[in-house]
């Protein structure tokens, strides 16, 4: 993690983004008003978004209205497979699993 933010509470942490929320949106020369209408938000919500403050589906929302949805994969990103996972894969399924018996179509199912 990095180290500065790392040294930040949560909050500041969230008012961090949403100060980078802002910027975008006057980058895009864009009104709240507009960006909110458009999102189909109120204004509060994504003033509030803006503050730090809000849902995620909100920000989703904010960000593809912004066409920003890319920067979703930097901030975070697919994790890596564990070397044991890409093993397990690898490795293929060797036998179906115990789930499901005693339900219909199962061995212990008179009518199989």
């Amino acid at each position: 993690m990095d180290t500065e933010y790392a040294s930040l509470s949560d909050r500041a942490i969230a008012t961090r983004l949403g100060g980078r929320l802002r910027a975008l949106r006057l980058r895009h020369n864009r009104t709240q008003e507009d960006v909110a209408a458009c999102a189909a938000v109120s204004l509060g919500t994504l003033k509030a978004l803006e503050a730090g403050r809000g849902k995620l589906e909100t920000l989703i929302a904010i960000l593809r209205e912004l066409d920003a949805l890319a920067g979703v994969e930097g901030f975070l990103p697919e994790p890596p497979a564990s070397p044991l996972m890409l093993a397990h894969v690898a490795r293929g399924r060797r036998r179906a699993s115990r789930k499901g018996r005693g339900k219909a179509g199962s061995r212990d199912d008179p009518a199989w």
